[in-house]
């Protein structure tokens, strides 16, 4: 192995053990009582690289099959190494690097240009088939709310849509704009659960395609419609009584916060409610990962609650209401990871095993963002007027059961005929 690696690995390595076998031979790290996980290099260059840039080259390697993990999975090799501190172990070089990326960072940030469209398509216009081997029968692909604890992938999901549109207060004849449509499954169920006019924007032309496939099929065309659209670009002519966004926010970018929050004060009713569902984290980044910034989510940025509320308030909105979810993407990514790998096979037929390897690394990755780096999921309520809302949360817990009856006759998409 090479030897700076090797004093590497043994400054980190404190809890549990890591076997690391190679050209070399096999080395053990650590003192045990943890979590045990055993890698393989498969040539001398990948042990190189990792030292060099192991924010980059890690998932590089894991994706080229350079990297193998031959006991435990690539979740708990990520885990274990976020189990012992890393401050103690930075090397020269990877110091250079991170201010390298924060000087780059700095400069993107100050000359920004609007990729959103082809960002957006990098992710979202995979295959279709791809995201149905992992997400629920509804496709959300965004976090679900396990309350009670232990309940299914679907029913969490149903869970969350129940939760936001309970805050949303929708009522019949309202109109709703949903910015991030997805593949349109909370727009259908706010218009059929609450009587509300939907219109869904999104920049991806397939889940367009299928969203507005599955509305038809719904009998909703009348009531729900989604359109191929920026919301930077919504002209401030449109009023729409409830707006929600699940899931999207964190492809704007934190330049453009106070764009989004002011769009927001433009189309929103002056009796409005807004639900706004982000992945948050605890404080603000210096720069993103950079491998989910190459290969998963370009020109995304993950906010903390300190960006994100002096942006509603500079666009003066007000905000009536936060919920932190700690865990619950931890429990909706294993969900996705377990179902992925255990559709593996098809996911390689769609794609190649080079893919597999880099979506299993993408979801596990997440996942450990929750589980060791304090990530979360907030809603945040906001309003124009204070009284546009109750002034306990009472009325969440009213909906959320009237919602439920209605779910009780409500029927799933594959039920219906054509």
């Amino acid at each position: 192995m090479n030897s700076s690696l090797h004093d590497l690995l043994s400054k980190i390595i404190k809890v549990g053990t890591l076997t690391v076998r190679g050209t070399g031979g096999e080395q053990r790290y650590g003192g045990g009582g943890g979590r045990s996980v055993a890698i393989r290099f498969t040539d001398e260059a990948s042990e190189l690289a990792l030292l060099r840039d192991p924010q980059l080259q890690l998932g590089q390697l894991y994706m080229d099959g350079r990297l193998l993990v031959e006991e435990g999975d690539i979740y708990e090799f990520l885990a274990l190494i976020k189990d012992n501190t890393l401050s103690e172990g930075l090397t020269f070089g990877m110091i250079v690097r991170g201010i390298g990326r924060m000087i780059e960072a700095q400069f993107r940030n100050r000359v920004p240009i609007n990729h959103n469209r082809k960002n957006v398509s990098h992710h979202y216009d995979l295959d279709e088939k791809l995201f149905s081997l992992f997400l629920d029968e509804d496709w959300q692909y965004s976090c679900a709310y396990f309350n009670p604890p232990g309940i299914s992938l679907d029913e969490a999901q149903i869970a969350k849509k129940r939760h936001i549109v309970a805050k949303l207060l929708a009522k019949p004849g309202q109109k709703a704009l949903e910015i991030g449509s997805g593949w349109g499954g909370m727009a259908m169920y706010l218009s059929e659960s609450s009587g509300v006019d939907v219109t869904g924007i999104t920049l991806s032309t397939e889940q367009l395609k299928i969203s507005r496939e599955r509305a038809a099929k719904r009998g909703l065309a009348n009531s729900v419609r989604f359109e191929l659209q920026d919301y930077y670009y919504l002209p401030p002519t449109r009023s729409y009584d409830r707006i929600v966004s699940v899931g999207m926010f964190e492809h704007v970018g934190r330049l453009n916060y106070r764009k989004f929050f002011n769009k927001v004060n433009d189309v929103l009713a002056d009796d409005g409610v807004m639900v706004l569902h982000s992945i948050g984290q605890p404080y603000p980044a210096i720069y993103n990962n950079p491998w989910i910034e190459k290969y998963i989510f370009p020109g995304g940025y993950i906010p903390s609650l300190a960006e994100v509320l002096p942006a509603i308030e500079k666009a003066g909105l007000l905000v009536s209401d936060v919920e932190i979810l700690p865990m619950h993407y931890a429990y909706t990514l294993r969900h996705w990871r377990e179902r992925f790998m255990a559709n593996r096979q098809k996911a390689a037929a769609l794609y190649d095993e080079r893919f597999v390897r880099m979506w299993e690394f993408y979801l596990a990755a997440s996942e450990m963002a929750f589980t060791h780096e304090a990530f979360h999921i907030f809603q945040i309520q906001i309003v124009k007027k204070r009284q546009a809302v109750p002034d306990t949360r009472d009325y969440i817990y009213e909906r959320e059961a009237e919602l439920r009856a209605f779910e009780q006759s409500r029927l799933p998409l594959d039920k219906i005929a054509v």
